[in-house]
């Protein structure tokens, strides 16, 4: 199995180095060893749970992986282990193969490799267990739509993410047209921020980016998300899920996470770590919620 996604994984790209305020998995990220997928025995089985986090997780102080470190060893009852890599892929590999009990991923390849995975929870963004994509270009520019963004060098973020690549894609497979159509030239910044920045400071025309990244790093870089604005909000999709091997379905260790995750905002450090990340908790959403992404999978594999 571990042989088989990293075939279907293989492509990870060189990474930005990026400040204090990046997405914490990129920071650490920079000085991981090489990639390597090695399936073995549950991590609790020998008294740790290994935690993956990818560039989706967004914090401006790293304090906060202290806090939720601690706070899932302490209500799990397990040492906890966080593991972050530069990709997407990276961190869906090692989750697939059973290299990590659970991990942040993305709605996109938990929808990939839905078999092989065990939704544990989904957080919680303004009410909703949704997000929504977001087209930005820079703030100066007069444009209003994604088809004035033809010719454009556009910035994705990962190959692996729903609303930096996915959303994009499918909307212009829905008009048969594909990224190298349309665009004049696409690249990808492995990580949300990076897409902002590259917006922002002219590297490229315009970009595909997370919502929620956009509208949380208002808040912590206002001076350069001002520098880019929204042309198009696309329609609501899951949030990005947290999401077990489906091997740990029905033991111990899912529930401890699961619990872990969905009792969150009722934990002092819990709710400390909620608000810096501006997310209200965690909850158990239905299947369903994930099925739109799906649908973009499949009209992109009809259609591209």
């Amino acid at each position: 199995m571990a042989k088989k996604v990293c075939e279907h994984l293989a492509g990870a790209s060189t990474f930005a180095s990026m400040s204090r305020r990046s997405f914490v998995g990129g920071i650490l990220a920079a000085a991981a060893a090489p990639f390597s997928v090695v399936a073995d025995e549950l991590g609790t089985e020998k008294g740790f749970l290994r935690f993956g986090l990818t560039p989706v997780f967004l914090s401006n102080d790293l304090e906060v992986l202290d806090d939720l470190r601690s706070y899932l060893t302490r209500v799990t009852g397990h040492e906890v282990q966080l593991v972050t890599q530069r990709t997407y892929q990276e961190v869906t590999a090692l989750l697939v193969a059973g290299s990590l009990e659970a991990a942040w991923i993305c709605g996109y390849p938990y929808r990939k490799f839905q078999d092989e995975l065990a939704l544990v929870s989904t957080p919680v963004w303004r009410g909703k267990p949704l997000y929504q994509s977001y087209l930005i270009v820079g703030s100066d520019r007069g444009v209003t739509r994604l088809e004035d963004c033809k010719g454009d060098l556009h910035a994705f973020s990962d190959p692996d993410s729903n609303s930096g690549y996915l959303v994009t894609k499918a909307y212009l497979a829905a008009q048969r047209l594909s990224e190298e159509m349309f665009f004049r030239k696409t690249f990808f910044t492995y990580g949300h921020r990076n897409v902002i920045r590259a917006v922002a400071s002219g590297l490229a025309n315009s970009g595909s980016v997370d919502g929620y990244v956009w509208e949380v790093m208002r808040h912590i870089e206002p001076d350069l998300v001002a520098r880019t604005k929204v042309i198009l909000r696309s329609p609501w999709y899951g949030f990005p899920p947290i999401a077990a091997p489906a091997r740990i379905k029905g033991t111990a260790v899912l529930a401890q996470l699961q619990s872990a995750f969905l009792n969150m905002a009722y934990d002092p450090v819990g709710r400390s770590v909620l608000a810096r990340l501006e997310l209200d908790g965690f909850v158990d959403a239905p299947e369903s919620t994930f099925d739109s992404i799906s649908d973009n999978i499949e009209l992109v594999r009809r259609l591209g």
